[in-house]
């Protein structure tokens, strides 16, 4: 199995994001912590994990607590 994330604009579009893969969803997990900020600097709004290429979700909302 294989994770990654799948990055988009607050209509749900797809932009474009860093290409990484995981091992486990917990990786995944533990990376998008520590990088959602990051991301909402590239204009994501919103994240939907993957599991070998299937959405493991619903969209994860990138906002500030």
């Amino acid at each position: 199995m294989s994770y990654r994330w799948r990055y988009q604009d607050e209509n749900g579009a797809e932009v474009s994001g860093p290409e990484q893969e995981f091992a486990s969803q917990e990786e995944a997990r533990g990376w998008f912590a520590d990088q959602w900020l990051s991301l909402r600097g590239l204009g994501v709004k919103r994240v939907v994990l993957l599991e070998d290429g299937a959405e493991t979700g619903p969209p994860t909302e990138l906002e500030e607590a």
